[in-house]
């Protein structure tokens, strides 16, 4: 059961329901009611003691099940729905009132899980309300923007990253050269301190470019991604595919930043990617503070009275990237990771491990727990070992260097010609 440990911080820190619980950690709702709802039955409650990792949580909360499944009553799905929209009326209450007529009915968490599969099957709308300081979306522009390499006149088309806040509209743009992991994450720290704080939720555009990648270990949202929201205290809520209103209001910043930054930059000619992002912070400027047709105030100004005081502050740091990779303890308790072996305790050989890697620091988790960290090494087939990871015989057969070999030698002979003069002085 993955992400449990997420679920509940999650639960606990954020104002978050249990779907948009599901749908920022890429599960199903009924998986995140069946974790909340176990953890609460087993009195756990967030944060964790410190002696619970991932694998202990999950043991204690979904031990192995046995026996033959019971056949359940099915409910009136379409009754319990129109019951549902009554004032007052919650699921859990329906839930009680339909085991007092069937006792050997489903329990509370299979009974959300049908409730919402049903719900799935019908056509719903959902009207999209933005909370001051509740929802940063993200995107990228559509049209590119060229640089000219001043060496050699090789044209580069930069990237537009966009986010913008729901309910004041507050905009972030930045160029970046590529749509890749890190250019996407650092934009979001930069974003961030643009806006001089955290906003509750993160919402991408489909999860696309850096975000969605084809990767066995980590589909869907990358783990640094939900590094970064952990940072900063928020959580991220992708954007659903084929749903625009999902993401309206970033295609509509989008739109906006085409038309008067794109537009009025389109026959200036930039050489460094610095020089362009300066064109773009003097029009974003121009187009946060610009005042708006049908209502009063502007967008920076609507952001400073709505938007700000809703949000969380920064945090003391800033995030530093980190790219997570797993790796196979090798037989002689290295890991190869780009060419480079680490080490770690050699009780883990042939186990799987997780392994974060900044600029500097290569650190390596086995079950959330941290077992080794490394200074960073670049040179291919390089060796990095800290002496503790190996076994006592191997830490003895190390002590025998040849400088200490040829000491000992030395001594040795020694011993041997002062013995001999001795033996020749007795005669």
């Amino acid at each position: 059961m993955p992400r449990i440990l997420d679920v509940l911080r999650l639960d606990a820190e954020s104002d978050l329901s249990e779907r948009a619980i599901a749908r920022s950690l890429s599960l199903s709702p009924s998986t995140v009611g069946n974790i909340l709802a176990r953890a609460k039955e087993a009195g756990l409650t967030w944060p964790v003691p410190a002696h619970l990792d991932e694998r202990k949580v999950e043991s204690m909360l979904f031990p192995k099940a046995t026996g033959i499944p019971k056949i359940r009553t099915e409910p009136d799905w379409s009754h319990l729905y129109q019951e549902s929209k009554r004032k007052g009326v919650t699921l859990q209450l329906l839930w009680l009132e339909y085991k007092n007529l069937h006792p050997e009915g489903y329990q509370y968490s299979q009974f959300c899980e049908r409730f919402n599969q049903w719900k799935k099957t019908q056509q719903l709308t959902l009207r999209q309300e933005h909370k001051a300081g509740d929802k940063l979306f993200i995107d990228y522009a559509g049209p590119t923007i060229p640089v000219i390499d001043v060496e050699t006149g090789e044209i580069k088309e930069a990237q537009l990253f966009v986010a913008t806040l729901g309910a004041s509209n507050y905009t972030y743009v930045e160029a970046q050269w590529g749509q890749d992991l890190q250019s996407f994450i650092n934009g979001h720290v930069r974003a961030f301190q643009y806006f001089d704080a955290v906003p509750e939720l993160l919402v991408p555009d489909n999860l696309k470019a850096a975000v969605k990648q084809a990767d066995r270990y980590e589909p869907g949202i990358t783990r640094t991604y939900y590094e970064l929201a952990s940072h900063y205290g928020c959580a991220i809520l992708p954007a659903r595919p084929r749903k625009p209103k999902d993401k309206a209001k970033v295609e509509s910043a989008v739109l906006l930043v085409e038309r008067w930054i794109l537009a009025v930059l389109r026959n200036r000619r930039f050489f460094r990617l610095g020089e362009l992002n300066e064109g773009i912070r003097e029009l974003l400027v121009r187009l946060n503070e610009k005042p708006f047709q049908k209502m009063e105030g502007s967008r920076k100004s609507l952001f400073e009275s709505l938007d700000k005081p809703a949000m969380k502050p920064l945090p003391a740091k800033p995030y530093e990237f980190a790219v997570w990779k797993m790796a196979r303890v090798n037989i002689d308790y290295h890991i190869t990771i780009d060419y480079v072996h680490y080490s770690v305790p050699y009780t883990l050989v042939k186990q799987e491990v997780d392994v974060r890697m900044t600029e500097f620091v290569v650190e390596i988790y086995h079950h959330g727990k941290r077992v080794a960290s490394h200074r960073k090494a670049h040179r291919k087939g390089q060796m990095v070992t800290e002496p503790a990871h190996r076994p006592k015989s191997h830490q003895k057969h190390m002590e025998w260097t040849p400088s200490r070999l040829i000491q000992l030698s030395k001594i040795s002979f020694g011993l041997n010609r002062r013995l001999n003069r001795k033996q020749n002085s007795s005669k």
